[in-house]
């Protein structure tokens, strides 16, 4: 009889594992290796695991470090603008001790990686385009590297307006053609076109100018800027 029992237990059907024990059973065996794992390496864990933490508080300690340093910019930018919005361009750059003032030029050079800083940058190179220092100028539009689309395009126009005076008509309309590219929606984007197409006109590439003017007229007739179109299209015209 205990024969016969066993002969119906081997005559049973194995039951079918489902997928979700099979699932549980492979983590089960994922869990135990990675226990195995920490447990016969320790050290390398614990290592790795103080890196990542590491790095972590190093990345988050610079990005505080980089928002402290943009508030304080973004302050004393604000305390200076009034004496550039009043055209008092060198005490603009150098600040004003008896009031504690900082100037542009301190703000740039302790906080210029900051995009207060940056824009610290276009009015300091606009500060020394007014004094006449076309050098100083030209430094510093060409050294903003901030996101600011808008103050993009005006460190570009700065570097061509810096070259109209120069002379270097040709660079001068490069210049104002980038700017006038760096974003359609500028309402200083045909006032951009149109100095392209100023300087194209004073070396000959009449072509090109036409096509700038007869873009503004197309896109920007609104524009104040548009108004002078005519005048510089007939001139462009002429033989």
């Amino acid at each position: 009889m205990l024969n016969f029992i066993k002969g119906l237990n081997m005559l049973k059907p194995r039951k079918k594992i489902t997928k979700k024990e099979l699932k549980q059973d492979r983590l089960v065996t994922v869990y135990f290796k990675v226990s195995d794992f920490i447990r016969n390496n320790r050290r390398i864990v614990s290592g790795t695991i103080t890196a990542i933490v590491i790095a972590v508080i190093v990345v988050v300690s610079y990005l505080n470090n980089i928002r402290s340093n943009n508030n304080k910019a973004a302050a004393q930018l604000a305390n200076v603008i009034d004496y550039f919005n009043g055209g008092a361009y060198q005490l603009a750059i150098n600040g004003d001790p008896t009031r504690n003032i900082t100037g542009l030029k301190a703000i740039v050079d302790n906080y210029g990686s900051t995009e207060s800083g940056e824009e610290a940058k276009i009015y300091l190179a606009d500060c020394y385009y007014y004094l006449g220092d076309y050098v100083n100028a030209m430094r510093y539009f060409k050294d903003y590297h901030g996101s600011d689309k808008f103050l993009q395009a005006s460190a570009l126009a700065g570097v061509a307006e810096v070259y109209a005076i120069q002379g270097n008509y040709e660079n001068a309309a490069e210049y104002y053609e980038k700017a006038a590219s760096r974003d359609s929606k500028n309402f200083l984007t045909p006032e951009y076109l149109v100095g392209a197409a100023r300087n194209y006109l004073k070396i000959g590439k009449r072509e090109r100018a036409i096509e700038l003017l007869t873009r503004v007229q197309k896109d920007f007739p609104n524009s104040p800027y548009a108004e002078n179109v005519d005048f510089y299209l007939a001139e462009a015209k002429i033989d």
